[in-house]
């Protein structure tokens, strides 16, 4: 399952939990290409859990919004992901360093308060 939703004017959320068919991950790769079209300045909160490999053709949907997906992380400073698997933990915070003017800090899944904290913070 993938929902994408706008708690804030600035706030969107990802939640991504089991395996996702190309359906799901084209909709809500558009609900987040939507969703992010007023967020200027903006904080993300990615909560992944039980994730396994996406099938190919969610693969394939999301290589075809790459430029798009890329385009929208001009519109956000900050992305808390919160994840029960300390591999994504890992790959989520290297993925940060490798994207200038993006900040990715993860979290456990009982940190949620603490990261909701951190991307109000502003602080890196």
């Amino acid at each position: 399952m993938l929902t994408i939703t706008k708690p804030e004017t600035n706030r969107v959320d990802i939640d991504l939990s089991g395996r996702i068919s190309s359906e799901e991950m084209a909709t809500g790769l558009d609900d987040l290409l939507e969703m992010s079209q007023d967020v200027n300045k903006g904080v993300m909160l990615y909560t992944i859990t039980s994730f396994p490999f996406p099938d190919l053709g969610a693969i394939a949907v999301e290589m075809a919004r790459l430029p798009k997906l890329f385009g929208l992380l001009g519109r956000f400073d900050r992305c808390a992901v919160l994840s029960d698997a300390a591999w994504l933990r890992t790959a989520a915070e290297v993925e940060g360093t490798l994207i200038p003017g993006f900040d990715i800090k993860a979290f456990d899944l009982d940190e949620r308060e603490t990261a909701e904290a951190w991307l109000k913070s502003g602080v890196a």
